[in-house]
């Protein structure tokens, strides 16, 4: 039997290794690549260890940018996706919380209505109603602006139908405390509600986070700038359809350096996201 529960751990050991090496080979391949120059790559002759390229890619990727395709920096870019991403996050943790805390805690006529109406928008994404998110952002001048990227994601389902779930586990006994301590509906909200739910509110910062800040199909519509335009659609424009323009170790580094703030949000806030994620009762 114990033998037989050590050869299940090898088995199962073995078959994570192999799955981690499928993820991170091609990671590996593009943080090597950052440190070659472009024949070397172009070539097909990248050894699988680091070049003396490093230091130039990244500072002419960050400060100076591509100069055959996208010419801003990347740099630029990065700002434009983190603003993008956190306004998105932000706004739709704030949205979210205040809704559940309407559809569990306030009594009004169509209350559980209300809630499946906004459940239902789970089947309405932004690619599905993107014509007239983008005539209302362009009627109210909001193209090329960081309000017209933040403002038609902010709202979520997801969100509601999470913060609600988490303030029905709750015990009402301390919605009665609040009240015989004299605490109106906001203080509830301020002093009760949210300490309870910075596990539930980190969880969902870091998936609303990567959300915003893989975003391309909304920046590419609304962004005609190269100033306004994200890092995601700036890789895209760095890669060409022949090989010979495209300046691979500039995409290459871009791609690592893309990869950097999702990583940091996910490594800087696992504990509370994992927490976030399966605690059921507080």
């Amino acid at each position: 039997m114990v033998e037989n529960r050590r050869y299940r751990n090898i088995l199962a050991y073995l078959v994570l290794a192999v799955g981690v090496v499928i993820v991170a080979f091609p990671v590996y391949l593009a943080i090597l690549a950052s440190t070659f120059d472009a024949a070397t790559i172009i070539n097909g002759n990248m050894p699988l260890v680091p070049g003396d390229q490093a230091a130039i890619n990244y500072s002419r990727t960050l400060f100076v940018g591509a100069s055959r395709t996208s010419r801003e920096p990347v740099g630029l870019m990065m700002m434009n996706s983190f603003i993008m991403a956190m306004g998105i996050a932000v706004g739709k943790i704030f949205i979210s919380v205040l809704s559940a805390y309407a559809v569990v805690y306030f009594r009004f006529p169509f209350r559980k209505t209300a809630f499946w109406v906004i459940f239902i928008t789970l089947m309405l994404p932004v690619e599905v109603r993107i014509y007239p998110t983008y005539k209302i952002v362009a009627d109210l001048g909001l193209l090329d602006t960081y309000t017209g990227l933040i403002l038609p994601l902010i709202a979520s389902a997801t969100g509601t139908l999470l913060f609600r779930q988490f303030f029905m586990t709750i015990p009402d006994e301390l919605l009665e405390a609040s009240k015989i301590d004299g605490a109106g509906p906001f203080r509830f909200f301020k002093d009760t509600l949210i300490p309870l739910s910075i596990t539930t509110i980190a969880a969902l910062f870091v998936i609303q986070f990567i959300y915003g800040w893989n975003q391309y199909l909304w920046p590419l519509l609304i962004t005609t700038k190269s100033s306004m335009q994200t890092i995601v659609i700036g890789i895209k424009k760095m890669i060409t359809t022949q090989d010979a323009l495209t300046e691979w170790q500039i995409a290459m580094t871009t791609a690592v350096l893309a990869m950097l703030p999702p990583v940091l949000v996910v490594v800087f806030m696992q504990r509370l996201f994992v927490k976030g994620l399966v605690e059921t009762e507080k």
